[in-house]
C-alpha cells in the first residue's frame, strides 16, 4: 500500500491479526496490502443492478449504481464517490508509474486508483477503478 511519511490513524482501527480473521486471504491481500484482482474476474464488473456498494472492510457506503459506468476495463468503473469525504486519495508511485490510489477514509483500505483525462462521456471526467473484492453491493432499498 502507497504510505505517508507519517501513519493516518483512520476511525476505524483493527490490528493486521483482527483484519486476517474479518477478511478472506484474497479479500486481505487486496484491501489491506494494495492488490489488485485480474480483470474480468471480480463479481461486479459487468454488473448493472441498482444499489450502492459499501466498502468490504467496514461496510461504509462508498459508490452508488448511479454513478457506475462501463468502461471495458474489467473492473466496476465509477465516475464519482458517494459523497465528499468517503474515500482518500493517497499518490501510488509503484509500478513504474504515478497513479492515484483510491483508499476507504473510514478504515484505510484500499479500494483501487483513479484515472481522469481518459475521454470518457461522464460529467467528472473521472474512471475510479475499483476492485470487486473491495465493495460489496447492497440492493437499492423501495
Amino acid at each position: 500500500m502507497a504510505t505517508n511519511s507519517t501513519q493516518k490513524i483512520y476511525p476505524l482501527q483493527l490490528t493486521n491479526d483482527q483484519w486476517r480473521e474479518k477478511l478472506t486471504a484474497q479479500e486481505y491481500q487486496v484491501l489491506r496490502e494494495a492488490g489488485t484482482e485480474r480483470a474480468f474476474t471480480g463479481e461486479y464488473w459487468d454488473d448493472h443492478s441498482e444499489g450502492v456498494y459499501t466498502c468490504r472492510a467496514c461496510g461504509v457506503e462508498l459508490f452508488r449504481s448511479t454513478e457506475k459506468f462501463d468502461s471495458n476495463c474489467g473492473w466496476p468503473s465509477f465516475f464519482a464517490p458517494a459523497a465528499e469525504g468517503k474515500v482518500e486519495y493517497i499518490e501510488d508511485r509503484s509500478l513504474g508509474s504515478v497513479r492515484t490510489e483510491v483508499r476507504c477514509l473510514n478504515c484505510g483500505s484500499h479500494l483501487g486508483h483513479v484515472f481522469e483525462g481518459e475521454g470518457f462521456d461522464t460529467p467528472t471526467d473521472k474512471r475510479y477503478c475499483i476492485n470487486s473484492i473491495s465493495i460489496r453491493r447492497e440492493p437499492a432499498q423501495g
